[in-house]
C-alpha cells in the first residue's frame, strides 16, 4: 500500500511540474546552449589559473614556490569578491563615457553567467604581476596591489573597451583582451619591477647572471594548461554558442598559438646558437596573447602570420627588457604579455578582414588601435605607479635580504614547497649543528644557484 501512495505521489508532482513549466521554445533552447558554453568557458578560464601557478613555479626557484601557489590562490579569491562588489559595476554598469555608475554587488544585474565569465577574467589580469616580482615582493604589498587592480584599475580599462566607454566608441577592437586583460597587467607588472628592483644577485656590473628555474617540466605543463584554457578564454567571449564563430576563434587561437612556438623556437636558435625551452615555451603563450584581440577578425592565415610575428618579437622582447632595461623580470610575462600585447592589438589594424590596412583598409583602424593601447598604458601606469609607490612608503614593498635568500616559502609561510629534511641532515658534519644562518645557508644552496650564478653574455 505505501508503495502505491508513494507511486501516486511522484506522479502527481511530475504532472504538476510539467505543467506549471514554462513552454520550451527555440529561444529558450538557444539560451541554454549559449548559457552553458559560456559556463564551460569560465571554468576553462579558471583553470587558467593552475597553468599560471605551474609557470611562475617551475620558471623559479625551489624555495619560492609554495609563496607563489599562495599568491595565485589568493589572487583567484580576493579578485572574484573585489570585482563581484565593486569591479564588475565600474566595468558594466551605466556609462558616463569614463566609468560604470551601476550594478555594485550585483544590484539589478540578471546575468549571472556573464558576471561570472568576466569576474575569472579580472584575476587573470591581476595574477600577470605575480610572475613578474616572484621572489622578492611582500605577500601582503602584492594582494594589496591586487585589490586595487581588481577593483578598480582593470573594470575601468574594460569599461572604456567592452562596456560601452570611450575607447569603444572610436571603433577600437579587442575582442578577448590583448590591451584589456594582458597590456594591462603588463603595465601594472612592468611599473611595480621598476618600485621593487631586481632580484639579488641577476645583475654584476654589465653582466646579466642566469637564475634558473628548479622545474622546466611543471613549467611546460603549465603552458599547456593555459594553452588549452585559452580555447575557452577566445571562445567564451563569443558569449554565444555560435556554430559558425565559435569553431573559427578556436582554429585561429591554435594556429597563432602554433605560429608563436616555431618562430620562437627557430629565432632562439639563430640568436642564441640553442633552442631555448623556455622561450620557446612562452612562444606559444606570446602568439596566444598576440592573436586574442583579433581571433574572430583575421583569416587563418593572418592568425600564422601574427603569432609567427609575436615569436619573434617575444625573444627580442625578453632580451631588451631583461639586458638592456636591466628590468629583472623571473618569467617573461612584461614581453609575453604587454609586447605581444601590443603586437595584437595593432594586428587587427593590419590583418582585420573588413577594415585592415592589408585587405585595402587604410590606417584608420590602425590609428584608433594605436590611440587605445596609449590610453591604456598611460592610466595603468599612473595608477599602478601611484598604488606602488603609497605601499612602498607606507611600509616597503621587498622582503629584507635575509628573506629573500632563505627563500618566502619560509620566510612568509614558515614552511617549505619541497621536504629539505634528509638533504639537510646529509650535509657534512664538520659544520655545527644548528648554527646560526646554517639552515638559511644550506636552504638557499638547495634552491637557489644565486651565490655562484653562471654566467651569460650579454646580447
Amino acid at each position: 500500500m505505501k508503495k502505491k501512495i508513494g507511486s501516486i505521489i511522484l506522479a502527481s508532482s511530475l504532472l504538476s511540474t510539467s505543467a506549471l513549466a514554462a513552454p520550451v521554445t527555440a529561444e529558450s533552447v538557444q539560451l541554454s546552449v549559449d548559457t552553458m558554453w559560456v559556463m564551460i568557458a569560465t571554468i576553462l578560464v579558471f583553470f587558467m589559473h593552475a597553468g599560471f601557478t605551474m609557470v611562475e613555479a617551475g620558471f623559479t626557484r625551489a624555495k619560492n614556490s609554495l609563496n607563489i601557489i599562495m599568491k595565485n590562490v589568493l589572487t583567484i579569491s580576493l579578485g572574484s569578491i573585489l570585482y563581484f562588489l565593486i569591479g564588475y559595476g565600474l566595468m558594466f554598469g551605466n556609462s558616463n563615457g569614463f566609468f560604470g555608475t551601476s550594478g555594485f554587488a550585483l544590484s539589478g544585474v540578471e546575468d549571472i553567467g556573464f558576471f561570472v565569465f568576466q569576474a575569472v577574467f579580472a584575476a587573470t589580469c591581476a595574477t600577470i604581476i605575480s610572475g613578474a616580482v616572484a621572489e622578492r615582493m611582500k605577500l601582503s604589498s602584492y594582494l594589496l596591489l591586487t585589490m586595487v587592480m581588481t577593483g578598480a584599475i582593470y573594470p575601468i580599462v574594460g569599461h572604456w573597451i567592452w562596456g560601452g566607454g570611450w575607447i569603444s566608441e572610436l571603433g577600437f577592437v579587442d575582442f578577448a583582451g590583448s590591451t584589456v586583460v594582458h597590456l594591462t597587467g603588463a603595465v601594472g607588472a612592468f611599473v611595480t619591477v621598476l618600485f621593487l628592483g631586481s632580484r639579488i644577485g641577476k645583475y654584476d656590473g654589465k653582466g646579466v647572471n642566469a637564475i634558473p628555474g628548479h622545474n622546466i617540466p611543471i613549467g611546460s605543463l603549465g603552458v599547456f594548461i593555459l594553452w588549452f584554457g585559452w580555447f575557452g578564454f577566445n571562445g567564451g567571449s563569443s558569449l554565444a554558442a555560435d556554430p559558425t564563430l565559435v569553431p573559427i576563434v578556436i582554429s585561429t587561437t591554435l594556429l597563432s598559438a602554433s605560429g608563436g612556438v616555431i618562430s620562437s623556437a627557430l629565432y632562439s636558435r639563430i640568436r642564441f646558437k640553442k633552442i631555448d625551452p623556455s622561450i620557446t615555451l612562452n612562444g606559444a603563450l606570446g602568439g596566444l596573447v598576440g592573436i586574442t584581440a583579433g581571433t574572430a577578425n583575421v583569416s587563418f592565415i593572418g592568425a600564422i602570420v601574427i603569432g609567427l610575428i609575436a615569436g619573434v618579437i617575444l625573444v627580442e622582447g625578453i632580451r631588451v627588457i631583461d639586458a638592456v632595461l636591466r628590468v629583472d623580470d623571473p618569467v617573461g610575462a612584461i614581453a609575453v604579455h604587454g609586447i605581444c600585447g601590443i603586437w595584437g592589438t595593432l594586428a587587427v589594424g593590419l590583418f582585420d578582414t573588413a577594415n585592415g590596412a592589408v585587405y585595402g583598409g587604410g590606417l584608420g583602424l590602425l590609428g584608433v588601435q594605436a590611440i587605445g593601447i596609449g590610453a591604456v598604458i598611460i592610466w595603468t601606469a599612473v595608477t599602478a605607479g601611484a598604488s606602488v609607490f603609497i605601499l612602498k612608503a607606507a611600509g616597503g614593498i621587498r622582503v629584507s635580504r635575509e628573506e629573500e635568500l632563505v627563500g618566502l616559502d619560509y620566510a612568509e609561510h614558515g614552511s617549505n614547497a619541497y621536504e629539505f629534511k634528509e638533504s639537510l641532515a646529509s650535509s657534512s658534519s664538520s659544520q655545527t649543528k644548528n648554527a646560526p644562518g646554517d639552515l638559511v645557508e644550506r636552504l638557499n644552496q638547495l634552491g637557489s644557484t644565486i651565490e655562484k650564478p653562471k654566467q651569460r653574455k650579454t646580447v
